[in-house]
């Protein structure tokens, strides 16, 4: 009998783990009872009680099952590593809140059947604010432009992924490992196919997702599969430096022929200063989003920490 994992990562989520603990599973026993399935929630330290509810789920169910973190890790490294500790033929992907649709499962599982070793669930629309998911349009536009791997657009990681591309992903030494990068990079290899569907509403709880988590994940994205950051740096910097000879060039011709006097032209001078040391002030953040990127990678640090395990020792 083949075995499904679904693994959800979580942090904070008090008002929805018992509910989506009871979804999953009433969808995994009454629609797809010919398999055999595991449940895997992976917490990033929550302070809110989930993890007493998740110890109250695991001892009435064996079959599900808990990692605690022993701090947050951050929205990337926590699931990568809670797939990667999944035992199943396949591993289902979601999130605590309910925006990614439980009757997605037995989709994704038809899909695999036919041989997709990769199925992607891709937002087509979201009833969440429409201006949110505007932006999140532009910056996968953007992404899937700059990008030297075929990015998917509205992909946030919910989907299903085949045990071979599970292993995968347990021989990548990565620290700062990006799912949908990966998935991007790798997928046509294991005849990955996307699947539609809308996002609801999150069901209780609000979104722990901030301006910088949306920064993080932007900055990680950009600095860890593209090039034409840097590159754009190094050619408006030449912009810059032949503008700035051009123009002083000028300026020293006009003041020989004293067309202009000195407080006349200090002026645009100044204008001048202000605005290229602007722009290099903002290339230099850049580059040091690169540098962040290559020192973290360099440190080579653990992935996630576990604090404490449940009903893993079933396996033994």
């Amino acid at each position: 009998m083949k075995k499904i994992s679904v693994m959800i990562p979580c942090f904070n989520e008090t008002e929805n783990v018992i509910p989506i603990s009871e979804a999953v599973v009433d969808t995994l026993e009454k629609e797809l009872s010919n398999y055999d399935y595991e449940l895997v929630f992976i917490d990033n330290a929550s302070t809110d009680g989930t993890r007493d509810k998740l110890r109250m789920i695991c001892s009435q169910n064996k079959k599900i099952k808990a990692i605690f973190n022993v701090t947050n890790f951050g929205q990337f490294n926590s699931p990568f590593h809670g797939m990667c500790q999944c035992t199943g033929d396949c591993v289902i992907t979601m999130c605590c809140d309910f925006q990614d649709p439980v009757e997605m499962i037995p989709v994704f599982v038809k899909k695999w059947e036919e041989g997709h070793r990769i199925v992607s669930g891709v937002k087509t629309s979201s009833k969440e604010s429409p201006l949110v998911y505007f932006l999140r349009t532009v910056y996968y536009k953007m992404i899937k432009k700059m990008s030297s791997v075929k990015m998917i657009e509205h992909f946030t990681g919910f989907g299903l992924y085949d045990k071979t591309f599970i292993s995968l992903l347990r021989e990548l030494d990565d620290p700062i490992p990006f799912i949908r990068g990966i998935v991007a990079e790798y997928g046509e290899g294991f005849n990955m196919v996307q699947v539609e569907y809308e996002q609801p509403k999150r069901r209780a709880g609000k979104t722990h997702n901030n301006f910088y988590t949306l920064y993080d994940a932007a900055m990680l994205s950009i600095t860890s599969y593209t090039k034409v950051a840097l590159r754009l740096a190094t050619f408006f910097g030449l912009f810059c430096s032949f503008l700035s000879i051009i123009i002083a060039l000028v300026y020293l011709i006009l003041k020989l022929v004293d067309w202009y006097g000195f407080e006349a032209g200090s002026a645009p001078i100044l204008v001048g200063v202000f605005l290229l040391g602007g722009i290099q002030l903002f290339f230099i953040g850049l580059t040091g989003e690169y540098i962040l990127n290559i020192n973290t990678r360099v440190i080579n640090r653990p992935v996630v920490v576990e604090e404490e395990r449940i009903n893993f020792e079933e396996e033994k």
